[in-house]
């Protein structure tokens, strides 16, 4: 930062926080991006990214910085929300339209039910048969709680291990890596993992609930 950059990529807390201990300054930005806007602007990030914004941003000028906005769903809100940050003119790019089918046309979707009591012996065949004895298996569960029982329960025949909220930085980056790189076969997840992970080849999706 000190010596100069020409892109920053930053979450609204870091960037704030440099911005306060003067070591950013923002004010010759020609490009804003907002990834995610949807999530960012629904999470309390909105005054946050307002403040930020605020640095360099002049209220009217014609010279303020060209304004992306990137959202996988961009319900009625969402433009409101833009209208503050982007010009009048601004143009819409809907890469999705009025297609009802949002998923890749390849992957095939299974809706299996069971009781809660067997899901884990459930889950362990379906594992066996869509993804094989070395294939890479996601599982979402709604709670932390719920990841760590599925990860530890013996009827699961993979070796499995559990990602959520409560697990450090530094532990979870480690989990990731050694699912990367084939070390277990099953990752238990709450959703702290459905955003943005880079893992090549996932044979198999597991939702354990319609997501709420």
């Amino acid at each position: 930062l000190k010596s100069g950059i020409d892109i920053l990529v930053g979450t609204p807390g870091r960037i704030k926080d440099h911005i306060q201990n003067s070591k950013l300054e923002l004010s010759s930005v020609k490009h804003v991006v907002l990834d995610e806007v949807d999530h960012m602007l629904d999470m309390g990030f909105a005054e946050q990214v307002e403040e930020i914004l605020g640095f360099a941003y002049n209220k009217g000028s014609e010279n303020n910085p060209q304004t992306l906005l990137f959202s996988a769903t961009c319900p009625r809100w969402v433009y409101d929300v833009a209208k503050k940050y982007m010009k009048d003119d601004y143009e819409q790019i809907d890469l999705i339209g009025k297609k009802t089918q949002r998923t890749a046309t390849t992957v095939e979707h299974l809706a299996i039910q069971c009781r809660s009591s067997q899901r884990a012996g459930v889950l362990g065949d379906i594992i066996q048969v869509y993804s094989g004895s070395r294939g890479r298996t996601i599982v979402f569960c709604e709670t932390k709680k719920e990841a760590n029982e599925l990860a530890m329960n013996a009827s699961l025949k993979q070796d499995a291990q559990s990602l959520h909220g409560d697990i450090p930085q530094k532990q979870r980056e480690i989990t990731l890596k050694g699912f990367r790189n084939g070390v277990f076969e099953v990752l238990i997840a709450t959703n702290v993992a459905a955003r943005g992970l880079d893992i090549p080849e996932v044979d198999l999706v597991i939702q354990c609930s319609p997501p709420k």
